[in-house]
């Protein structure tokens, strides 16, 4: 279905009992709502109903051109926007790397919208900065951040060969055809900018200004994870002032909601069920 929210027209993908409690499922980079197929059946069976959402940049229809229209209080009021137009008071949100991002933000900023919250991958970005202050195996993880932010050079970094370099980043998901599910999508002109452009926009005062989050909170981290290691994955409890849970994937990299979908599913709904 298509939702109109803040003058932009955003994809979203339904299912689930329609009278079923709301989960607001939030996709990283550089995915879409699709990264969550294999987890919602376990949710639909629990009687939720979930809205996975293409977001800003992702959604055709909600692309806009300028960089600064990426920053992260602009994520977040869009996934505020979307429950709005949805008719939602206050839903489950389950966010997964960038949407993990943005779920803290709205979680922070909008605790009332917030039934509990599920983040995946990506921790608090307090703890982010203090892992990268403090871990220089965090900053060595971190630095593909810096090629991502070069206007024009990740593009054709990223794209050249048919999408060589982007579909090895995604390796991780699985096998070919879904590698290419993601990657091609991103081929799509003025797409993989408008995807970009959430790290381009990205600031320290933004991140600083993600407050403590005071909702019933589950943080889904995984020991394979290339992006994102055990110093900041443990230093997101100490930003949460709600009940806390830690659940740590053994053997599975960054891409857990395609690579460990069933042990996703479990978490979310222990932390929905609490």
């Amino acid at each position: 279905m298509r939702v109109d929210a803040r003058g932009l027209t955003f994809d979203v993908r339904t299912g689930g009992p329609a009278d079923g409690v709301p989960v607001l499922l939030l996709h990283g980079f550089p995915q879409h709502g699709g990264e969550w197929d294999d987890v919602v059946p376990a949710l639909h069976a629990a009687g939720l109903r979930t809205y996975a959402l293409d977001q800003r940049g992702y959604s055709p229809g909600a692309r806009p051109a300028a960089v600064e229209a990426y920053r992260i209080p602009e994520l977040v009021a869009d996934a505020a926007g979307v429950l709005d137009a949805l008719g939602v008071k206050a839903a489950h949100v389950v966010g997964h790397d960038w949407g993990a991002i943005v779920a803290w933000g709205l979680a922070a900023a909008y605790p009332e919208r917030v039934r509990t919250l599920t983040a995946v991958s990506v921790p608090h970005p307090a703890a982010m900065a203090h892992a990268l202050a403090t871990d220089r195996r965090q900053r060595a993880r971190s630095a593909y951040i810096a090629l991502f932010r070069k206007q024009g050079t990740a593009e054709r970094v990223l794209l050249a060969l048919d999408a060589a370099a982007l579909r090895r980043m995604l390796g991780g998901v699985g096998d070919p055809a879904r590698v290419a599910r993601y990657a091609d999508p991103m081929r799509e002109p003025g797409a993989l900018t408008a995807a970009l452009n959430w790290y381009r926009a990205m600031s320290g005062a933004d991140l600083k200004a993600v407050g403590p989050v005071g909702v019933p909170t589950t943080f889904v981290w995984s020991d394979r994870d290339a992006a994102i290691g055990r110093t900041a994955a443990e230093a997101c409890a100490a930003h949460v002032t709600g009940d806390y849970r830690l659940v740590e994937l053994p053997g599975v990299t960054h891409w857990i909601p395609d690579e460990g979908p069933a042990p996703l599913a479990e978490a979310v709904l222990a932390r929905v069920r609490a």
